[in-house]
C-alpha cells in the first residue's frame, strides 16, 4: 500500500450556540438559539472546515469517535475516509447526532482537498451551473403579522423569486397569516408553506385548497415526513401547482429512497450539514437523477452553495433567517444573493469560507484542540 499523498495531520472541533435575535417557531418546535458544531482538518500547510447545526454531543462524538479515523488518512482519498468512519459507527446509529457529525468533517475534508489543489470546491466537484438560485425562509409562527409581512416583503424587495413561512402552530390563524403574505409580497412572487409535520392527513388536505387560494405553489412536510404514506396521499390530491416537499430530516440513503419509491414527494429536500456531508449530499442527488425528480437544498447557504452548482438537478437552496445570520456573523466569505441566486466566489479555494475566531469567542460552548 502506498503511503498517503497528503495524510491529515490535525482535526480540531468547537461548538457555538448563537441566540436567535427574536423568538422563533414552527408548527411543532420552539427555539431560543441555534447550535452551531464546526470542524477544522490539517495537511500540508492548508486548513479545511467544516460545521453542522447540530448540538453540543456532536462536537463531543467527533472527538470521542472520528478524530482518530481520520487522522493520518489521505485528504485527496475522501470516498475511503468517509467509508471508514461509517463502518465505526456502525454500533451507535447512523441517523441523529452521529450523521451530523460525520457532516461536518466530510465537508471539511472536501474543503480541505479544494485548498490543497488550489480549486474552488465547485471546481473540484465539477459545475453543472454558473450560480443556484435561493428562496427566503423564515416567517416563524412566533412572528406577529407585521413583523411576517416586513420580513418576506424585504426578501422578495432584494429580488428573491420565492419566500416561505411557517404553520401549524395555531391553524385556525393559519389562512389569515398566509393571505398577509400575499398581500406583503404582492401577486407575482412565490409563495411557500412548512408545516413541520404539525398537522393531521384531513387537516393537511383542506389547507391546501385553503392556501392554494392564495397562489401557494410549495407545501413542506403537511404532515410528518415520517408518514410516507401520508405524504404520497396529500401529493396525489394537492391542488394543480402545488408541490409537495419533504426529506430534510434525511440522514442516510434509505431515507431518500423510500420517500422516492413511493411517490411521496414532487421535491426531495436534503442538507449537507444532516445527510452525511458533500458526500451524502451528492448521493442523495444521484437518486434524484435516477427518479428524475428536482432537489431542493435545506438551510446552510453558505456551506451548499457550491455543492449545489455541481448537483444537476438542484432547483434552489434554502436562505434560512437563522443560518443566514449566523454565517455572516461567523464567517468571512458568506454567501449573499445576487439577483436572487448564490455565486460560488472562484477566486477563492474550497467553499471560499474564512472562520472569524475572535468574533466567534463569545458564543464558545466546546473546544478541544
Amino acid at each position: 500500500m502506498t503511503s498517503a499523498a497528503a495524510p491529515v495531520e490535525r482535526l480540531q472541533v468547537s461548538a457555538y450556540r448563537i441566540p436567535t435575535d427574536a423568538p422563533e417557531s414552527d408548527g411543532t418546535l420552539a427555539w431560543s438559539s441555534t447550535t452551531l458544531v464546526l470542524v477544522e482538518v490539517s495537511a500540508q500547510g492548508a486548513t479545511g472546515l467544516g460545521y453542522s447545526y447540530a448540538d453540543a454531543s456532536a462536537a463531543h462524538f467527533i472527538d470521542a469517535h472520528l478524530k482518530e479515523i481520520v487522522k493520518g488518512t489521505d485528504a485527496m482519498n475522501i470516498p475511503k475516509t468517509w467509508d471508514a468512519m461509517a463502518r465505526a459507527v456502525r454500533n451507535l446509529g447512523r441517523p441523529g447526532i452521529t450523521a451530523m457529525a460525520l457532516a461536518a468533517v466530510d465537508t471539511a475534508l472536501w474543503d480541505l482537498k479544494a485548498r490543497l489543489l488550489q480549486r474552488p470546491l465547485v471546481g473540484l466537484l465539477g459545475a453543472a451551473r454558473e450560480s443556484v438560485a435561493v428562496y427566503g425562509s423564515g416567517g416563524f409562527t412566533s412572528y406577529s403579522i407585521s413583523a411576517l409581512q416586513k420580513q418576506l416583503g424585504a426578501w422578495t424587495a432584494q429580488g428573491i423569486a420565492w419566500v416561505k413561512m411557517k404553520v401549524g402552530t395555531r391553524p385556525d390563524q393559519d389562512v389569515a397569516r398566509v393571505r398577509a403574505a400575499r398581500k406583503a409580497i404582492g401577486p407575482k412572487a412565490g409563495l411557500f408553506v412548512d408545516a413541520n409535520g404539525a398537522y393531521s392527513r384531513k387537516e393537511a388536505s383542506a389547507f391546501a385548497e385553503a392556501f392554494a387560494e392564495f397562489g401557494v405553489s410549495w407545501f413542506e412536510e403537511p404532515v410528518s415526513s415520517d408518514d410516507v404514506e401520508g405524504l404520497r396521499l396529500l401529493r396525489d390530491r394537492a391542488p394543480g401547482g402545488m408541490d409537495i416537499a419533504a426529506g430534510e430530516y434525511g440522514y442516510e440513503l434509505a431515507y431518500f429512497r423510500r420517500l422516492l419509491e413511493a411517490g411521496a414527494v414532487d421535491v426531495l429536500q436534503a442538507d449537507a450539514t444532516r445527510c452525511a456531508g458533500v458526500t451524502g449530499f451528492l448521493r442523495a442527488a444521484a437518486l434524484c437523477d435516477a427518479w428524475n425528480l428536482p432537489l431542493s437544498a435545506h438551510c446552510a447557504p453558505s456551506l451548499h452553495r457550491h455543492v449545489c452548482c455541481a448537483a444537476p438537478r438542484v432547483r434552489h437552496v434554502e436562505y434560512f433567517h437563522d443560518h443566514v445570520r449566523i454565517e455572516r456573523m461567523l464567517f468571512d466569505g458568506a454567501a449573499t444573493p445576487v439577483n436572487g441566486s448564490l455565486v460560488p466566489d472562484l477566486s477563492r479555494p474550497g467553499m471560499g469560507l474564512e472562520f472569524k475566531r475572535k468574533e466567534a469567542a463569545r458564543y464558545a460552548i466546546y473546544a478541544n484542540h
